[in-house]
């Protein structure tokens, strides 16, 4: 177990912020209210810090499988027309990310990034249907050797402040690497090929770069 590196900086912060307030607090509250204080500044820090833990994972490498991208519940399994890249009928897969679960992203096949995209927008809860495409984004598509792709949609929530995407148009990804990061609540769709043979079901419990969503 690690702190990922999208957490150094406000790990450090976080915990000046502790000593501080702790000083603060030891200082100058008085009687019973002392100590609530200092267990509720605890509290928020061990919070903010293990946000951003990462646990040591041996991560899924097999070509013909799409894995989780994101730890966290799956809530959308349907079909949908994907109008934004694709313009094709595909399979919508979409995994929700509660601020207790592990927050980086992960490629779910190997291939080439063909297309990124950011759009800012709304804070929706998450789980609403419309985050999809109200929500702020980031959209991420990786083309197979057989020309099968595979469209990630890093997604904000209620709680998100800022999406962390690594692609690059052009380069060359592995199955199972880092794609970027969501801070603080949000959800990762998948659309992958109509074809797929899909894996999950609603409410299922995956973790990205071990679960298997679907069959190529």
């Amino acid at each position: 177990m690690y702190i990922h590196k999208e957490g150094h900086k406000i790990s450090f912060i976080t915990l000046i912020c502790f000593v501080i307030l702790t000083c603060i607090i030891l200082t100058f509250a008085k009687g019973w209210v002392k100590w609530p204080l200092e267990i509720m500044v605890l509290a928020i820090s061990f919070f903010i810090i293990r946000f951003f833990r990462m646990p040591k994972r041996e991560l899924l490498d097999n070509p013909n499988k799409i894995i989780a991208s994101a730890d966290g519940t799956i809530v959308v399994v349907e079909q949908i027309f994907e109008n934004e890249y694709l313009k094709t009928d595909c399979l919508q897969i979409s995994t929700f990310m509660s601020p207790n679960n592990i927050h980086v992203n992960r490629y779910p096949i190997s291939g080439r990034v063909v297309y990124t995209k950011y759009y800012d927008g709304k804070k929706l809860y998450a789980r609403n249907p419309k985050s999809s495409f109200l929500n702020e984004r980031t959209s991420v598509c990786i083309e197979r050797e057989d020309g099968k792709k595979v469209l990630v949609r890093q997604i904000a929530g209620a709680l998100a402040r800022r999406i962390v995407c690594y692609a690059k148009e052009g380069e060359t990804v592995k199955q199972g690497d880092e794609l970027g990061f969501i801070k603080f609540g949000s959800r990762v769709d998948l659309l992958i090929p109509l074809d797929s043979e899909v894996h999950v079901e609603i409410e299922d419990k995956v973790k990205g770069g071990q679960s298997i969503i679907a069959t190529i």
